[in-house]
């Protein structure tokens, strides 16, 4: 099904508008202790309504769009599941009930994640001018690391995850980095045309979101006890 040729004019501005929004009342609403249980129930709510503005602002939506989607959600979802019942590839860490529901302990939206992350990175390197399809995938891989640097602090505070070890290993970035630069390989792979800037806002939101989750004073959760992953 194609999309409307003004999908990166008009049909972009709303989405653009609402993913800023919802990132800002995000923070917002963390930041302040009679709000914070309610958001984090929305945690999951928010990952969804993410997937959804890309799916509408998609230009050209259809089977392949649909595949790529597919191949990303089911990869990250398989090797998170391998990381947690394996203590491989990223360290020995579980996942806490703020992500939502789950299979055999790994949130669904978990998958969901690793697509807004692939795509939003993917997205952002079409507008970089980079011609060579090795560099745009080594820099993406960078960029999702240096997310993911962000990302751990506040995933741990918002009890999304917790590391046997109570910080993220070393190890973890290196995967975060093969695995990265293996999924937006499989980006390039589907050559999309050139899309809206809604994934460019979306991965800049999630940067500004969660370094302003980190200077939050108020935001510190109790962690709960963490359990060593015993591998199978």
């Amino acid at each position: 099904m194609e999309r409307p040729k003004n999908i990166k004019g008009f049909k972009a501005t709303m989405p653009v508008r609402l993913v800023i929004l919802f990132h800002l009342v995000g923070v917002v609403g963390l930041s302040m202790p009679e709000t914070k249980p309610l958001f984090l129930g929305l945690v999951p709510y928010h990952l969804l309504l993410m997937m959804l503005v890309l799916f509408f602002t998609h230009d050209k939506f259809g089977g392949r769009f649909v595949l790529f989607f597919l191949l990303i959600f089911v990869a990250g979802f398989a090797v998170e599941w391998a990381g947690v019942h394996t203590g491989q590839f990223f360290g020995n860490y579980t996942y806490g009930p703020t992500l939502g529901l789950g299979i055999d302990g790994i949130p669904l939206t978990m998958g969901v994640n690793w697509f807004l992350l692939i795509y939003s990175v993917g997205i952002t390197l079409q507008y970089s001018g980079i011609k060579q399809l090795a560099l745009r995938v080594l820099i993406g891989a960078i960029i999702l690391v240096l997310l993911d640097v962000v990302i751990e602090p506040a995933a741990i505070k918002f009890n999304y995850w917790h590391w046997a070890g109570g910080v993220a290993p070393v190890n973890n970035y290196i995967c975060w980095f093969i695995l990265g630069a293996i999924l937006l390989l499989v980006f390039e792979l589907f050559r999309f045309k050139k899309q809206s800037i809604v994934g460019v806002v979306l991965l800049i939101s999630q940067f500004i979101f969660f370094i302003a989750l980190l200077s939050e004073p108020t935001l510190s959760l109790k962690a709960e006890p963490i359990k060593t992953v015993k591998p199978r």
